[in-house]
């Protein structure tokens, strides 16, 4: 293994952990007003900040950050990226609803719609510090020392969880917490781990399909503008007791849908993208080639 990665490796996971706490305590000392603060704001840059200054440093490969938009041969998956959130959603609430776990009646489209639009760029902001470091630069490194895709899938998601705690812990008010998940904060923060390894999958998967970021954002901000605000601002209820089951955020159902779109993507990579360019062209050109012979026999 290449020890300067490893070294990398754990120097960025080091910093990201501690990055949260590292806000957490700036707030402590610094006492801010309620609502987003500095410590905030240092929590979400760091990780970032972290992954840009390693590569220029260690003079590693720019292209690890996954910053390019590699738009061409992957509109396809920018679409996914932009669909995936709102069709689970829509899965889980028609089982939920059908099962009378989710009361839809409250629903109001047309004030949804405004929100859900209002909502997107500001999220696309935010999300461009939340998780690209992640999903994006680590992935590229834990890619480098040969893990197999399971170690990636667990390392990535325990990291972002990890990288999340002072956030459940500390950032989030108690009152969006029992929105979604009625338990203490200690217990909403393990669920939200769990939840941070499941959706590693997909976004692991669209950034190495496309060797981008981007859609991960994509995806990330259509499920900040969509998912949050239907269960937080009450748009849909959810009955007691039923929220680990099938809350849109968090629920066991939506996870498990979650992973097997995460588990389609790396089929498909696997199948037609997971070798090098060179190695496909040669496999395609030896194909004809085979066709070819069998046209002559």
């Amino acid at each position: 293994m290449d020890r300067s990665t490893i070294r990398n490796v754990v120097f960025f996971i080091f910093v990201v952990i501690l990055s949260g706490w590292a806000g957490a305590l700036f707030d402590a000392v610094l006492p801010q007003p309620d609502g987003d603060s500095p410590g905030m704001g240092i929590w979400l840059i760091l990780p970032l900040l972290t992954a840009i200054a390693i590569t220029l440093f260690s003079k590693g490969d720019w292209n690890d950050l996954g910053f390019r938009p590699n738009i061409k041969g992957n509109v396809q998956w920018y679409l996914l990226a932009a669909l995936i959130f709102p069709v689970v959603t829509a899965t889980v609430l028609v089982i939920g609803a059908a099962t009378h776990w989710i009361d839809v009646s409250a629903f109001d489209l047309k004030p949804f719609i405004v929100l859900f639009s209002g909502a997107l760029l500001v999220n696309f902001i935010i999300d461009i510090f939340d998780g690209p470091a992640l999903y994006g630069y680590l992935t590229a490194q834990l890619v480098k020392l040969n893990l197999n895709d399971g170690a990636i899938y667990l390392t990535v998601g325990c990291v972002w969880g990890l990288w999340h705690l002072p956030y459940y812990l500390v950032f989030l008010s108690e009152s969006d917490i029992q929105a979604v998940l009625p338990v203490s904060r200690g217990t909403y923060a393990i669920v939200a781990l769990l939840t941070m390894i499941c959706w590693s999958v997909m976004f692991i998967e669209l950034y190495r399909v496309t060797q981008s970021v981007w859609p991960g954002i994509v995806l990330h901000m259509v499920e900040d503008a969509l998912v949050n605000p239907l269960v937080i601002l009450g748009f849909i209820g959810i009955a007691p007791g039923a929220e680990i089951l099938i809350s849109p955020i968090n629920g066991i159902i939506t996870l498990v849908l979650y992973v097997g779109v995460g588990l389609g993507i790396r089929s498909y990579r696997r199948r037609a993208g997971g070798m090098p360019p060179c190695q496909w062209k040669e496999t395609v050109m030896n194909s004809l080639r085979q066709l070819s012979l069998l046209r002559m026999k």
